[in-house]
């Protein structure tokens, strides 16, 4: 049989997304979501479902009466639906979520050149954006989150999943979003729990790439954790840069290699959800994996006590409790399983992000199982009942 030759195209697609920053989203007097949605109206009004997160509906018992008051005063928006879902990890632990919003999304006859605004914390931006994505291979999407550490990076990512296998984040697509608009009046009924847990991912992109940004962030921990908002709007300004800077510039967004910086301090983070239940905010476990994993550096040689030490003082500063929830060997050897599972969910080499000091960012591709022990019989709160 005659072998025929290899065919071989390549093309490229430019990608552009934009964050907004804003403030009252649905008051009839801000005409930003109308302009996002109504750009590209060919003829007419343009369909939009909205994904609502019924934690932040509570909270704001009003905001669907907003919604629809603001999508009948503004011609550019026809207001299809208005779907309410779970927040939290329950959003994303429950496949009937995603089924709820591809059937309405079908039942609404929403296509790609409408769109679904997903208004919430980062679990239903994940999973609303996750619907989107695999609906009609992809309906435009706008995200709306309500929380600090969506605002910061959840939200600003290219990401989209939910969890399945006791994994989290095992079923997802990379697909970016036609916008995101930051709304600073959602930060003003967080509880101090969800306020505090999404400066940790500031913490994170602070230590992996910018010196001063961690001096912003240590100078004002007692004001960050006061409530201040012109700190908070700041310090969500400058991490969603930074985070928006990595996916643009870094020259991976799609995460086709091993190395990922962002997830630094996540491998144990995403395991220590798993083992509580979920009882701990994602942003509350990435402080603890963070705490972790530089004490674990510092044990390795590649940070000294002064550094450790700040960073741990930052964290406590803000409130942050870093002691981790192990309280005897089995659940050691559970949290040390979290490395394989991040070697699986990373594909090919295991490589970790640590770092050997500020904005200096230091992968490793093998840990030392007994000096990892020892920062985890260190960082936990049975600390005298473990072995290392």
């Amino acid at each position: 049989m005659e072998h025929l030759p290899s065919i071989a195209q390549s093309f490229q697609v430019n990608y552009e997304y934009r964050l907004y920053f804003t403030e009252a989203v649905f008051s009839v007097h801000n005409p930003l979501l109308e302009q996002l949605i109504g750009k590209d109206s060919i003829d007419g009004a343009v369909k939009a479902l909205f994904v609502v997160d019924s934690g932040v509906y509570m909270k704001h018992p009003n905001m669907l009466k907003d919604i629809e008051n603001y999508c009948h005063t503004k011609t550019g928006i026809e207001l299809t639906d208005i779907v309410l879902v779970p927040g939290g990890e329950a959003c994303k632990n429950d496949p009937k979520v995603v089924e709820n919003i591809l059937a309405a999304i079908n039942e609404k006859s929403i296509c790609r050149h409408s769109f679904v605004v997903a208004i919430g914390g980062g679990s239903v931006i994940d999973a609303a954006g996750y619907a989107a994505t695999i609906a009609h291979r992809g309906v435009k999407l706008i995200r709306i989150p309500t929380t600090v550490l969506s605002q910061n990076d959840a939200a600003v990512g290219v990401k989209n999943g939910i969890n399945a296998f006791g994994k989290k984040n095992f079923v997802g697509t990379f697909s970016l979003p036609d916008a995101i608009i930051n709304d600073s009046k959602f930060l003003e009924t967080l509880e101090q729990r969800d306020w505090i847990a999404g400066i940790a991912e500031a913490v994170k992109v602070a230590l992996l790439k910018d010196g001063e940004f961690f001096d912003f962030i240590v100078q004002n921990t007692k004001k960050l954790a006061s409530r201040d908002k012109g700190i908070m709007n700041n310090l969500i300004f400058r991490c969603a840069e930074i985070h928006m800077q990595h996916i643009a510039q870094n020259g991976d967004p799609f995460e086709k290699g091993s190395s990922r910086p962002l997830d630094f301090g996540h491998w144990s983070a995403h395991k220590l959800e798993q083992m509580t239940n979920y009882a701990l905010r994602h942003g509350e476990a990435v402080a603890m994996g963070i705490a972790l994993d530089v004490t674990y550096a510092n044990l390795i040689g590649l940070i000294d006590d002064d550094l450790l030490n700040q960073i741990l003082l930052a964290f406590e500063e803000i409130g942050f409790d870093l002691e981790l929830p192990i309280k005897n060997d089995a659940a050691v050897d559970q949290l040390m399983l979290g490395v394989e599972e991040f070697r699986e969910h990373l594909g090919g080499q295991l490589t970790i992000t640590l770092i050997a000091g500020i904005g200096k960012k230091h992968d490793v591709h093998e840990i030392d199982a007994k000096k990892m022990r020892k920062a985890i019989a260190l960082r936990s709160i049975e600390k005298s009942t473990l072995s290392c």
